[in-house]
């Protein structure tokens, strides 16, 4: 075995690993989980397509992976939206999501569904996820170094950061100055090859980094819903009890970096 065919099975089953903990974790159904779900299931999907656990067509895999890359900057547009600081903020990223996928539609329909328009593509869907992941991050990362609020969010999104920082390099070596077609104008296999576990190291590793922050994300959601659940019975009891502190003040601060 090679070192590509060991990472490629790593990395996919590094893959595989967010998806059952989302699952088992309930976290399909909260927010815009299931996006990221759906995110790491199609890119799973492709990678077992390529290293030849799924037997298909070359055809399939090369419109998969096309579909995987169209697909990949509106999702994490649309799952980011769980690191948004205000609603509207919120309404201004579902917006751009929709935009860019408007910007791919008209690409496509121009040049065709083929590597050219995903290069297109990939290149300004790249920035905007790294620019918000980095946005994110910084904010988060303070939260929870300053006060101790977070933390599954700033793991969370640094595995995001990691893995597109990666992704980003690899777009930018492999498409624009496309470093594995060498002088002749024959394509280096070496260079691929080397691409490829590059790309499977980072997806290793950005998966691992995601699991950990799911993992501490799930108690401090828990605790979010254990919270609301007593603030809705402290509401009951005390309907006809007049306050003059609200009881929002004491109970709620445990998820005021929901918006801050």
């Amino acid at each position: 075995m090679t070192w590509n065919s060991i990472m490629g099975f790593v990395s996919s089953f590094a893959l595989l690993a967010p998806i059952i903990l989302i699952l088992v974790l309930r976290l399909g159904r909260y927010r815009s989980f299931p996006v990221l779900l759906l995110y790491y299931s199609s890119v799973l999907i492709y990678n077992l397509l390529t290293e030849g656990y799924i037997n298909a067509d070359h055809s399939v895999e090369y419109y998969w992976g096309l579909t995987n890359n169209v697909m990949d900057t509106p999702l994490m547009i649309f799952f980011l939206t769980y690191f948004s600081t205000s609603k509207i903020f919120t309404r201004k990223m579902r917006v751009l999501a929709l935009s860019f996928i408007l910007f791919e539609i008209i690409v496509i329909a121009t040049i065709g569904f083929n590597i050219d328009a995903i290069t297109i593509i990939m290149g300004p869907g790249l920035l905007i996820i790294f620019g918000l992941c980095m946005y994110f991050f910084i904010r988060h990362a303070k939260l929870a170094i300053e006060n101790r609020k977070a933390t599954g969010k700033a793991v969370i999104i640094s595995s995001l950061l990691f893995g597109y920082g990666c992704y980003t390099i690899i777009y930018l070596m492999y498409y624009i100055f496309k470093a594995h077609i060498g002088a002749d104008g024959k394509v280096n296999a070496q260079y691929m090859n080397d691409t490829f576990l590059i790309y499977f190291i980072a997806a290793s590793l950005s998966s691992v980094i995601m699991c950990i922050g799911l993992l501490i994300e799930r108690k401090r959601i828990q605790k979010l819903q254990e919270l609301k659940v007593t603030r809705k019975e402290l509401s009951t009891i005390y309907t006809e009890t007049k306050r003059a502190v609200p009881l929002r003040t004491a109970i709620l601060d445990f998820d005021r970096d929901q918006w801050n």
